[in-house]
């Protein structure tokens, strides 16, 4: 499962009911003591309408072919996979104040897009305005942060339409988000499986909706990516979490629909679903149960945890060109653990 994705949210109207606080969020942080600029970021580039192509590989890169001194690969140019470039596409990230959406964020930002985050929070983790002057000083494009909460359909369609007219494009999206629960299946309450699926599933399909049309609307096509989790397909040893992994089968199906509807717009819709990921939620959680520190790695064919860094490459594959003949796809990152 993906234990670093989380629920993005924004202020609550009284309409909303709160998460119950046994649910237990998929990723943590600590509120910064001066809140980095939100909503007036250090800026990049803008991206262009129209896109362009990828940049010519540097003179160092014939060099270093020729001398064999340095290594010769500048990924991303006209010479070397210009295919997984992201420059100057706008695409949105839910559930990235931290934890995997953040570390998804920065990675889409080095593949050259423009990356809006999406969180419940009203402030993000720390390390959050350390990735914005980054953007903004070394990779030349811009991480911007909108409030929301997945609930307010309203507010939500808003704030992604708002996107669109700014930059006349909306080109990806990211659906980092959800909320985790222990608890056995005979103790679950309706009003419990209720917010689960509430924030896993229709949280999801709403934010997957509202981005869709706004790629029809600019006719830029666009491709769509939902973290699922292994535990879709699996029955976790170990971990109780019924409803969870029901509502992680539910993305997966979910994203096999949209795809099915939305083909003929050029929108790709595709999943990927994690193992366990180690992140400083799950650090905690160990010190609770060192039983799963022990068994887990042991579940799996490689005998180790993921980090959050391990999926960079899964979410700058399913965003970019390089993945344009796959939709409806789900993609299991988990260690070879739900193949025994």
């Amino acid at each position: 499962m993906a234990p670093s994705s989380r629920l993005f949210a924004a202020a609550r109207p009284a309409r909303i009911p709160r998460i119950p606080q046994h649910y237990r969020y998929l990723s943590t942080s600590r509120l910064l003591a001066t809140p980095p600029p939100l909503h007036d970021p250090p800026r990049g580039n803008d991206p262009q309408t129209l896109s362009r192509q990828p940049p010519p590989a540097p003179p160092q890169d014939q060099e270093h072919v020729q001398s064999n001194t340095a290594s010769a690969s500048f990924l991303g140019t006209s010479k070397r996979l210009p295919e997984f470039s992201l420059t100057d596409k706008v695409v949105l990230v839910s559930g990235a104040a931290q934890g995997l959406g953040l570390v998804q964020a920065e990675a889409l930002l080095e593949a050259g897009a423009t990356v809006y985050a999406l969180d419940r929070k009203s402030e993000p983790s720390p390390d959050f305005e350390r990735i914005q002057k980054r953007a903004a000083e070394e990779l030349g494009t811009t991480l911007y942060y909108k409030q929301i909460d997945v609930r307010e359909v309203e507010g939500l369609n808003r704030i992604i339409e708002q996107i669109g007219d700014q930059h006349g494009r909306l080109d990806g999206l990211l659906a980092a988000a959800g909320i985790q629960q222990e608890v056995p299946a005979l103790e679950y309450t309706a009003k419990d499986v209720n917010t689960m699926l509430e924030v896993n599933v229709t949280g999801v399909f709403m934010t997957a909706q509202a981005a869709a049309k706004q790629m029809i609307r600019f006719g830029n096509r666009g491709s769509i990516v939902m973290i699922a989790s292994m535990s879709a397909q699996i029955a976790n040893r170990g971990l109780i979490c019924p409803a969870y992994n029901a509502s992680k089968a539910g993305v997966v199906q979910l994203a096999r629909n949209l795809a099915s509807e939305w083909g003929e717009y050029g929108i790709r819709v595709n999943t990927i679903s994690p193992g366990y990921i180690v992140t400083a939620m799950v650090e905690e959680l160990f010190k609770k149960f060192p039983d799963r520190k022990r068994d887990w790695p042991t579940q799996n064919m490689l005998g180790q945890l993921s980090k959050p860094e391990q999926y960079r490459g899964a979410a700058v594959f399913l965003l970019s060109e390089a993945s344009s003949f796959m939709t409806a796809a789900d993609m299991k990152v988990d260690g070879g653990h739900s193949a025994w």
